[in-house]
């Protein structure tokens, strides 16, 4: 039903806003310079929980699939998004970055057989041109390094959502997304201590409270959303709605930092959400009629693999 497919589009849709909350509590609560430490505690101890939590292991296929997914999602992600900050204004990275719509859409042709339509690919530049009026200025410096990190981002993070989509877990949803922010967080465990060294001896109960909200909010809480919207959207439906981060981090640096906001912002505000609005107004008879076929067809198939590795 329309009704209850909206429902699943705005609660998915939490998980891009809270994710726009994370500049803020940056900057505002963990120390200053430790963007990797920031990653490891937003991912490993939310997933060890969540394991912890559901019990449940992966099984055979699932080890493998289940770091890869994880490689992607979460470990290789979050580390090329931090040579991107470093290395680039955040508008010139959030623009590369805006890019993901566009190679969901290509690879969810090439490896899920969806229709790549004029109008999703109308809606993907849109999306791409009002984060750049939303976040870009003028005298923002080009790093070839920073632009090739926030591009290969884009790529591993379209690439986990598509293939979040193709490898259908029978696990329970909290269970599947405990393995992967585990295995992110065991990725990225050992690049932040040679990076930016241990932690800090003391931390205040700021940082504490930051971190706590990074692992229990921005992770445990928003990938469990944005996972299970992948399994009941399509990955392009679902990566439209990561266009919402830098328009609620705008937002936010405007309300609550007090930061300048123009009229070309406001601009590429409203372009970001007639992006957004287009993305998900697709009717249900324009979906290609092999994929809801498929998806019951291969649910149960992916639940005898499981069952029969354990």
């Amino acid at each position: 039903m329309l009704s209850n497919r909206i429902g699943i589009v705005m609660v998915t849709a939490l998980a891009p806003v809270i994710w726009g909350t994370t500049y803020l509590v940056t900057t505002e609560l963990l120390p200053p310079d430790r963007p990797l430490l920031a990653a490891v505690v937003r991912a490993l101890p939310a997933g060890l929980v969540l394991v912890a939590l559901t019990r449940r292991l992966p099984r055979g296929v699932w080890w493998w699939r289940a770091a890869v997914l994880g490689a992607l999602n979460i470990g290789a992600f979050f580390a090329l998004l931090f040579v991107a900050a470093y290395r680039l204004p955040g508008g010139v990275a959030a623009t590369v970055g805006a890019l993901q719509p566009l190679l969901v859409a290509g690879l969810s042709a090439g490896l899920l057989g969806e229709r790549l339509s004029p109008r999703t690919m109308i809606a993907a530049v849109a999306g791409v041109a009002g984060v750049s009026l939303l976040v870009l200025r003028a005298d923002a410096r080009l790093d070839g390094l920073g632009i090739a990190a926030a591009a290969g981002g884009a790529a591993v993070m379209a690439t986990g959502v598509v293939l979040s989509k193709r490898w259908r877990s029978p696990a329970p949803l909290l269970a599947t997304t405990g393995w992967q922010l585990a295995a992110g967080g065991l990725l990225l465990l050992p690049v932040a201590l040679l990076v930016e060294g241990p932690p800090p001896a003391a931390l205040s109960t700021a940082n504490l409270a930051g971190y706590g909200y990074l692992a229990i909010i921005g992770s445990a809480l928003a990938y469990a959303l944005w996972f299970r919207g992948i399994r009941a959207l399509s990955p392009t439906e679902v990566t439209f709605l990561g266009l919402l981060s830098p328009l609620v981090a705008t937002s936010l640096g405007w309300l609550v930092l007090g930061q300048d906001l123009t009229v070309a912002q406001a601009l590429g505000g409203l372009v970001v959400l007639a992006a957004l609005v287009a993305a998900q107004t697709r009717s249900a008879r324009g979906e290609p009629p092999h994929r809801r076929v498929t998806d019951r067809a291969t649910v149960p198939a992916v639940t005898s693999e499981y069952n029969r590795a354990s």
